[in-house]
């Protein structure tokens, strides 16, 4: 996946199944760059500062690009 900088927050295009996705905000965006530093999902969003009243809508946007198969739970790929 690439992840390009737009004003709203990122394109991410997924070079496997050619998927173009809009992050629409910079919480997001910085969450999903983090994901592979952080233990879990939550570990990203404390360690993004992301308010707590903001985590459910940014678990729906993260549960929608794992259904896409945007981003992948870790463990999950392919060696």
């Amino acid at each position: 996946m690439a992840l390009r900088p737009e004003p709203f927050g990122a394109l991410a295009y997924d070079f496997t199944t050619r998927r173009l996705s809009f992050l629409k905000s910079l919480e997001l965006v910085e969450v999903v760059r983090s994901l592979e530093h952080h233990p879990d999902v939550h570990a990203a969003l404390e360690a993004a500062a992301v308010p707590t009243e903001r985590h459910r809508p940014l678990l729906t946007a993260l549960a929608a690009l794992s259904d896409a198969g945007t981003i992948e739970p870790r463990g999950s790929v392919a060696a």
